[in-house]
């Protein structure tokens, strides 16, 4: 393996494990050390569908790649805890809607803004040059990702071919 390979495959492998530690540390020590990192996630998607008006149980569900069976055992989960509530919706009494209590918003701040100085952390020690380079590089990664998994992931309307578990 040639030097970039290394570098990338450390990355990949050292790299976002270390990110995934650091995240659940810091999670661990705030206000909202009674969520898992897979919770944190799950309000985040809500965050985001709620944004974008497709905030349906399904709406999340997609987002997350996920069964609507498994979002449910999440979801009932954080509306006990007092993060997210669950509303019928009122035009159509068979959808169900998700949105963030005020503890959720604030989880989902704290989360948004632990990425926030990632980011600028990183960004920080890079050239223009450097920065823009990485960004490329990074959505190349990610379109290698979502081209090569993709048939992996849940088809629209599927209940179980190729969920991910949360």
């Amino acid at each position: 393996m040639d030097e970039s390979a290394q570098a990338i495959n450390a990355f990949l492998v050292e790299v976002f494990g270390e990110i995934l530690r650091t995240e659940e540390r810091c999670l661990a020590a705030g206000p909202s050390n009674d969520l898992s990192l897979t919770e944190l996630h799950v309000i985040e998607a809500v965050a985001a569908c709620c944004r974008e008006g497709r905030n349906s149980a399904a709406q999340v569900a997609q987002r997350l790649r996920v069964t609507a069976g498994t979002l449910t055992t999440a979801v009932n989960l954080l509306v006990r805890k007092g993060y997210l509530l669950r509303r019928q919706d009122e035009r159509d009494r068979r959808v169900k809607r998700l949105e963030l209590t005020e503890r959720g918003r604030a989880a989902d701040a704290r989360h948004a803004a632990f990425h926030a100085e990632m980011v600028r952390e990183i960004l920080r020690r890079l050239t223009p040059e450097e920065a823009s380079a990485l960004a490329r590089g990074l959505e190349g990664a990610a379109r290698f990702f979502r081209e090569k998994y993709a048939a992996a992931l849940p088809a629209k309307n599927s209940e179980n071919k190729g969920e991910q578990s949360l």
